[in-house]
């Protein structure tokens, strides 16, 4: 039985495949996957650990799967719950509002009894401003599918394994 649930909003399919590659560096039997479109906040009772993926759009607001998903979010009850987020922005075209749905996500739930783990460093990326920044790191994994998606899957790795030795599953 998985042992994560890893709900994720795609609309170009970027995100879409970065949960999957997140699933497969997991082992596929330990994640099930939830597209936002039609997941419920039901889904994630069973689960100790979850996982929540977006983009950002326009100026810095959520993905639209996201947003429309949120009502189900804030159903959840994630006391208890250990977590971890990742985000995907265009830090060429938004350097003032790089990866803020990210940080609007974090902001959403870090107050609703779950511990958040994944944060990373903002080294090697370029912007401005995000949302999703607090103490000088990222409160997730962040990825440029635009600009630097040639670091991606090494960014996930080293994410991924970080998050397993948080989530005790090492």
């Amino acid at each position: 039985m998985e042992k994560i649930a890893l709900f994720y909003g795609s609309s170009t399919g970027n995100t879409e495949g970065v949960a999957f590659q997140i699933q497969r560096e997991f082992g596929l039997e330990n994640v099930k996957l939830f597209n936002v479109e039609r997941a419920k906040a039901a889904d994630a009772e069973p689960f100790e650990y979850l996982i929540f993926g977006l983009s950002t759009w326009g100026f810095g607001d959520f993905q639209d799967d996201f947003y429309y998903f949120l009502s189900e979010l804030d159903q959840m009850n994630l006391k208890g719950k250990k977590v971890a987020l990742f985000g995907l922005g265009d830090q060429d075209s938004y350097p003032e509002t790089f990866a803020n749905g990210l940080g609007l996500l974090y902001e959403r739930i870090r107050d609703k009894g779950c511990s958040i783990y994944g944060f990373t460093a903002t080294d090697f990326y370029h912007f401005i401003e995000s949302k999703a920044v607090e103490n000088d790191h990222f409160v997730g994994l962040v990825l440029d599918q635009d600009n630097q998606s040639g670091q991606s899957s090494v960014r996930i790795k080293h994410w991924v394994e970080q998050v397993k030795t948080a989530f005790g599953m090492n």
